[in-house]
């Protein structure tokens, strides 16, 4: 399937929620194949054996967001940086919902010690989950660019258009963002 061209997807986001049913058609197999690469970054991020597999991820966050009421997507950017929010809560959900082994260490790491760290990775998405939930009691917006670039995939310029600052912006709020994830996962107990 050819990629749209994001303008086109950001007008048929519009039209999908203003109610046209054609729209959403158009839009399901873009959606899907969007989905499925968020998807795809996330579960490369898991353990090795992950009982959830990317299809199941792509299909649940799928039937909530077009049964989400009301949506209003400014555009593609926004629409795929609620998709990783999503996503993020399915894991997080499935994660402290795992049945823990009562002799599993729990370790604290760093932001990028997270994405290579295979049989403590539920419990290591749970604290990095709770990090962001901190980090956004203070400021939500550094929390919010984690979110988009460490868990979307999004790029600087679709990050800035998301959240509406400049791209120079994003990268100083990512570099403090990861720095006071990695003090905050850190801290000794």
């Amino acid at each position: 399937m050819p990629v749209a061209d994001p303008q086109e997807v950001t007008q048929m986001l519009k039209r999908w929620s203003d109610g046209d049913a054609e729209a959403l058609e158009q839009l399901t197999p873009i959606i899907y194949s969007e989905l499925h690469k968020i998807a795809r970054r996330y579960m490369g991020r898991e353990r090795a054996g992950h009982t959830l597999q990317t299809t199941a991820l792509v299909n649940e966050a799928y039937i909530r967001l077009i049964d989400w009421k009301n949506a209003k997507f400014e555009n593609r950017a926004h629409f795929f940086g609620v998709s990783a929010q999503l996503m993020r809560r399915i894991l997080v959900d499935f994660a402290r919902k795992r049945p823990k082994s009562k002799n599993t260490p729990f370790y604290k790491v760093s932001l990028e010690e997270a994405a290579v760290i295979t049989d403590e990775k539920d419990d290591d998405l749970v604290a990095l989950d709770e990090a962001l939930n901190e980090l956004a009691q203070f400021d939500e917006r550094k929390a919010k660019i984690v979110e988009l670039k460490f868990f979307g995939g999004l790029k600087t310029d679709e990050i800035a258009q998301v959240i509406g600052v400049a791209e120079i912006t994003v990268l100083r709020e990512w570099q403090k963002a990861k720095a006071w994830l990695y003090l905050n996962l850190n801290k000794a107990d």
